[in-house]
């Protein structure tokens, strides 16, 4: 069944077009990811392909009585309270449940934060009777275990789905299509986001061909034109005026110049960064969300902060950054610690000011560095002098990352940087944070940014809070483990017997996943698997000196973490030889 047609539509911004005679058919079962840099025009494509928005050219038709269900990137709820916004539907208390919001339902919408209000949007979109599912970054605002719930909500709708998601994991698993806007222009691609990321390598490797091409061709006719005005007179006009046009060409600009070269000058930090000794808070009248903690930030330092929503992780971040007096214990920060604070809210922004007027102030004119600053940020000469309050969600975002980094700091603390941002972006910033010489301590939801950035966690889960080693991986493997163990299914240490591949559920479902992705989805979890295998072994080595040196009161302590590493490890190494068994079968190189 046809849902919704699309035939030569086009938008534009002030200055620029998003995408232009894009045609596009949406039908039952079709699952299609909108992907494109900050500022392309997805949240409006979405807009028009649900018939909240007119097209400015072209024409859209929709399926005779298609339902439609939309998350908006900023949605608007109805009534007064949160029941209100049910749909009718007798499922609405448990997805808010699911989605952390558990006995909220006669909640004022005038109470809600932000945050809030979006789970409430995503709730209501998620219970109604819909033929096609809409959504704009439905993992904003959400906990891991809920991002895990949403994606087997969506991974078992019947329905037509168009999804904007910044969520790696997410795009990958529930959609079989991709479309691509790029500087005016739409591109289907199809498969998920390894297909994407494939199809558009081959594109960009196909421009540089015909660049070079273009070039070789220009030096022919260029060369032909410099024999002499006699020879000249005898060649025919339009010739002449196609090697002009040929030598005058320039090859397209691509949408983005270069990574992020951002370490500019950044502090050297001594031996003391940040202290935390027996930290612990509670807000007034409420419960505690932990105690007891004691944290030593290393120069280096790569670490992440999760546990459900509400636990208190911003809660801890804020203690970090000194904007919060913990209610116990006590905070030691080190004389040549250059703190610099990014919250969910970001910093508040003068929509009338340009955006260089935003970087170095009205009254300033930028210097070289400002420049290489915002250009670093994608924000060339012409999006230099665009008004802040013209810039999509994403920009803003990305507008207050570059002014947090403008601040020069050695210590980085991070709340939810990947909402509101693209995928380009946020691969930029994990490769920039890979080579940043300060510390780093990010709270996040995003599993891919996660394990691409920290190598261990704090973990804050019903009012006990600790240090973890070996990253999201480690801990999420934990957690899995933990389950398997619960559920008698899995018995681990004494004699433990090997269990038949894969280990796990969870690990089952991967290489049942694997075989319906693309070689370059396959190998990029196989570089996790190795990585994850690679940060347990470090642990288990770690571990295993400490216990060389310990005393006897350690040595039970040090045994027992000792011992969990290993369980780790043995279904992380599972994981990895049946990734490795399986992209052998497909023909694939396996770097062991």
């Amino acid at each position: 069944m046809i849902l919704v047609d699309a035939s030569d539509i086009s938008a534009s911004r002030p200055g620029r077009p998003l995408f232009e005679h894009l045609s596009l058919t949406v039908s039952t079962g079709d699952r299609l990811g909108i992907v494109g840099i900050n500022g392309c025009g997805k949240s409006t494509l979405l807009s028009i392909l649900s018939g909240d928005e007119l097209p400015e050219s072209g024409r859209v038709r929709f399926g005779r009585d298609v339902r439609i269900a939309t998350l908006a990137q900023q949605p608007t709820l109805v009534g007064e309270t949160v029941a209100d916004n049910a749909a009718g539907s007798w499922e609405f208390a448990e997805v808010l449940e699911r989605l952390g919001m558990a006995g909220m339902e006669d909640r004022s919408l005038d109470s809600l934060s932000g945050g809030q209000a979006k789970r409430v949007a995503l709730a209501r979109a998620l219970v109604a009777e819909s033929d096609m599912l809409i959504l704009d970054e439905p993992t904003n605002h959400l906990d891991i275990d809920a991002i895990a719930w949403l994606e087997d909500r969506v991974d078992g709708y019947g329905g037509g789905l168009l999804l904007v998601t910044h969520d790696r994991h997410l795009l990958d698993r529930v959609t079989n299509r991709a479309i691509e806007l790029d500087r005016g222009r739409a591109y289907v691609h199809e498969g998920g986001y390894g297909a994407y990321l494939e199809a558009r390598a081959a594109r960009e490797e196909a421009a540089v061909v015909a660049e070079e091409k273009r070039r070789n061709q220009a030096r022919s006719e260029l060369a032909w034109l410099r024999r002499g005005a006699p020879a000249r007179t005898s060649k025919p006009r339009a010739r002449m005026e196609s090697a002009t046009a040929l030598i005058n060409t320039k090859a397209e600009a691509a949408a983005r110049s270069g990574d992020l070269p951002l370490h500019f000058d950044t502090p050297r930090l001594g031996d003391v960064v940040v202290e935390l000794h027996g930290v612990g808070h509670h807000y007034p009248g409420g419960p505690t969300l932990f105690s007891g903690l004691d944290l030593l930030l290393d120069p280096r330092e790569r670490l992440g902060i999760v546990g459900p929503n509400g636990a208190g992780k911003s809660t801890l971040l804020e203690i970090i950054a000194g904007r919060l007096a913990p209610a116990e214990g006590h905070v030691i920060t080190g004389t040549t610690a250059r703190l610099a604070y990014f919250d969910q809210r970001g910093r508040d922004l003068d929509p009338h000011l340009r955006v260089r007027e935003t970087v170095v102030g009205p009254d300033r004119q930028p210097d070289w560095r400002d420049a290489a600053l915002m250009e670093a940020f994608w924000f060339d000469t012409d999006a230099q002098w665009a008004e802040v309050g013209t810039l999509s969600g994403g920009e803003r975002r990305r507008l207050q990352m570059l002014l947090t980094l403008a601040e020069k700091p050695n210590v980085l603390l991070l709340d939810e940087p990947t909402n509101d941002l693209d995928l380009d972006t946020l691969r930029a910033l994990e490769d920039f944070l890979d080579e940043w010489p300060g510390a780093l301590v990010v709270v996040s939801h995003d599993r891919a940014f996660l394990e691409r950035t920290v190598a261990d966690v704090v973990v804050i889960d019903d009012r006990h809070i600790g240090r973890r080693p070996g990253g999201y991986a480690a801990w999420e493997t934990e957690r899995r483990a933990s389950r398997v163990r619960r559920g008698g299914s899995l018995t681990l240490g004494g004699d433990r017997q090997a269990p038949a591949r894969p280990a796990t559920k969870a690990a089952a479902e991967l290489v049942d996943a694997s075989k319906q992705v693309s070689p370059s989805t396959l190998r990029h979890r196989l570089r996790n698997e190795q990585r994850r295998v690679d940060e347990l072994r470090a642990s288990h080595d770690r571990i295993s000196a400490l216990l060389l040196a310990a005393d006897h009161t350690e040595m039970a302590s040090l045994g027992a973490e000792l011992a969990s590493v290993d369980e780790e490890l043995a279904v992380a190494e599972e994981r990895w030889l049946d990734l490795a068994a399986e992209a052998e079968e497909r023909g694939l190189e396996v770097a062991t």
